[in-house]
């Protein structure tokens, strides 16, 4: 889709989207933008051997800024027309108290890289064509083990039209496409029932839901939900814990990444804030966050922002050398954005979040970490997490894992929390 085309999609053209920047700078504002959003997100879902639920949501409006000093200045329309964008405009004019003198801008198109090229729009493909998935699935599971009582299944797809333009001459747009099958299943032994899932979900069109993944979709959340019955509790107390690569980063996004995300930072409530170019962990330990992975969940061409999105060095060799900035952020501490500017959607203003938040791979192999524990827990999935932003106290509930006796990987284990800080996880 080029430019001409999502703006004919939005209904706008460069004068209209001139005149409403010149409204929002009427009070002498230092800075606007505009953000255009359409989303269309379906659902279809299956319970007791039946496809039973199903819906729809179409979101459409655009969100207007105005950035005075570090004052910001925010106003939204779920009606695109010169009139309402205008009225939207002059409410969040009203930041700034002086005379603004906005010329029109010849804005710059931004070429986006495409990170996720999909073979078939979500718009494209109707209810009739998701419904066999989930009967498929649904079969299989309870085909894969006799124990499965009960399984549910949400397949979900999302597509979102964006449209940024920005008072110092950015354009840019973008098409994101977002996919997610998640299957749960209960299974009963001996009168004792277990619980467990497992999902895919990432920035894919249908053609990803391939028979190797549907495989994965039945084997895998009924092998972790059998593997509960043998599952001891681990005895409480301090131990070490191995994270497995995968989801089990989810500690590593909420517990460490938070905390380098610079709005918490400017505002001094981080332990990172005074922490760059400094030690935060081990010399072989290096933190990135990446929006550039293919059709990954956290991956974008372009941020709400209209910045270049990029691969983020957070801790390189266990030297603390950037947060995650958005336009304000970066602006305060006189660097470069790094694509990190994120808005929940066209009502709200943007915020520096992450993208992509994982560690690299060290020096060390999985089976030499595992060998180096002599009683601990091996940690594959999460839920239920929380944490304290400012110093990084988390709690999480380990869904999957084992024991680790001796360097190997023995019972499975249940009904566990973590508990600890991620500054200090890292540190040590």
């Amino acid at each position: 889709m080029d430019l001409k085309q999502i703006m004919d999609h939005f209904g706008v053209d460069e004068k209209m989207i001139n005149d409403v920047m010149a409204e929002a700078l009427s009070k002498g504002g230092d800075y606007c933008d505009l953000f255009f959003e359409h989303s269309i997100t379906n659902y279809v879902g299956l319970e007791d051997k039946e496809v039973n639920r199903a819906y729809s949501n179409v979101d459409f409006g655009v969100g207007i800024r105005v950035l005075n000093g570090d004052q910001t200045g925010y106003s939204f329309t779920e009606e695109i027309t010169l009139n309402s964008m205008k009225l939207a405009a002059k409410t969040a004019a009203n930041i700034a108290n002086s005379k603004g003198n906005f010329a029109p801008v010849k804005f710059s198109l931004y070429k986006n890289p495409e990170y996720y090229k999909i073979e078939t729009d979500w718009e494209t493909v109707s209810i009739d064509k998701k419904i066999p998935y989930l009967q498929t699935i649904n079969d299989r599971v309870f085909a894969e083990d006799n124990r499965v009582i009960k399984c549910s299944i949400n397949f979900n797809n999302e597509t979102t039209y964006k449209l940024i333009a920005t008072s110092d001459g950015k354009i840019a747009h973008d098409y994101q496409p977002m996919s997610q099958l998640a299957v749960t299943c209960i299974a009963e032994q001996d009168g004792k029932r277990e619980r467990n899932y497992y999902d895919l979900a990432g920035r894919y069109g249908i053609e990803f839901f391939n028979q190797e993944n549907i495989d994965k979709l039945v084997k895998e959340p009924v092998k972790r939900t059998v593997a509960l019955f043998e599952a001891v509790k681990p005895q409480a107390g301090e131990m070490e814990v191995v994270l497995a690569a995968g989801s089990s980063g989810i500690l590593l996004h909420e517990a460490i990444g938070h905390g380098m995300e610079a709005d918490f930072n400017r505002k001094g409530t981080s332990i990172f804030s005074d922490k760059i170019d400094k030690k935060v962990a081990e010399n072989f330990v290096t933190i990135v966050d990446d929006a550039t992975n293919p059709n990954i969940r956290g991956s974008i061409n372009v941020d709400d922002e209209a910045n270049p999105t990029q691969k983020t060095y957070l801790v390189k060799d266990g030297i603390l050398r950037s947060y995650l900035h958005d336009k304000i952020s970066s602006d305060f501490y006189k660097v470069k954005p790094t694509g990190n500017g994120r808005r929940e959607s066209f009502r709200f203003s943007p915020l520096p979040r992450m993208r992509n938040t994982y560690m690299e791979a060290g020096p060390h192999t999985k089976e030499e970490i595992i060998k180096s524990v002599k009683k601990g827990i091996f940690a594959e999935s999460f839920t239920n997490g929380e944490v304290f932003i400012g110093a990084g106290d988390f709690t999480f509930y380990v869904k999957s894992g084992y024991l680790i006796e001796d360097g190997k990987l023995t019972k499975p284990i249940k009904d566990v929390n973590i508990i600890g800080n991620g500054p200090e996880v890292l540190k040590n």
